[in-house]
C-alpha cells in the first residue's frame, strides 16, 4: 500500500487502524495538519484528497491507497505561498494560526465544489449555478471553527483570492 502525499509516494501505515491525520503527523512528520477535536467537529484536520476536502481525523489512512492527498505543506509552488495563504496574511485572517491550515485546505476544496455546482444549504437558484456570495462562503466554511474569531478576515481572504471567478 502506498499513498501519494504532496506529490510524493509514501508507504502507508503498518497498522490499518491508523487515521490519516495520525499517519501524516506521527509517521510522516507533516505537522501542518492540526489535531483539534479528533471527532470531525472543528475542521482543523482538513486536507484535500483528489481535490476534495476531507476531515483526516475521521479517515483511515488505508482508505486512500494510491489517491492524491494534499496537505498545507503541499500547496506552495517551489517555496512561494499559495495565493490564499498570502491573502490570509493580508486580510488578518489568523491570530493564533492553529485552524489556518484546515481553513485554507477547506476553502480550496469549497471553491472546487462550487465550480462543480454542488449546492449548500443557502444556495438559491441551482439552475444558474453556484454563486459564492458572502453568505454562501460562510455556510460552506461553517465546518471549520476559529476560536480566535478571525472569521471575517477568513471570508474576506477567500473572496479576494479564490472566489473571484464565481462570485456575486
Amino acid at each position: 500500500m502506498s499513498l501519494v502525499i504532496n506529490g510524493n509516494a509514501v508507504a502507508g501505515p503498518s497498522d490499518p487502524r491508523v487515521s490519516l491525520l495520525d499517519h501524516l503527523r506521527e509517521t510522516l512528520h507533516l505537522t501542518g495538519t492540526k489535531k483539534g477535536c479528533n471527532q470531525g467537529a472543528c475542521g482543523a484536520c482538513t486536507v484535500l484528497v483528489d481535490g476534495e476536502r476531507i476531515l483526516s481525523c475521521l479517515a483511515l489512512a488505508v482508505q486512500y491507497d494510491g489517491r492524491r492527498i494534499t496537505t498545507i505543506e503541499g500547496l506552495d509552488a517551489v517555496g512561494d505561498l499559495h495565493p490564499l495563504q498570502a491573502a490570509f496574511i493580508e486580510y488578518d485572517a489568523l491570530q493564533c494560526g492553529y485552524c489556518t491550515p484546515g481553513q485554507i485546505c477547506s476553502a480550496i476544496g469549497m471553491v472546487a465544489e462550487a465550480q462543480r455546482g454542488v449546492p449548500s444549504h443557502v444556495s438559491t437558484d441551482l439552475a444558474a449555478g453556484v454563486t459564492l456570495t458572502r453568505a454562501e462562503i460562510q455556510e460552506r466554511m461553517s465546518g471549520n471553527l476559529c476560536r480566535c474569531g478571525a472569521h471575517n478576515g477568513i471570508i474576506d481572504a477567500i473572496r479576494a483570492t479564490m472566489a473571484a471567478e464565481i462570485m456575486a
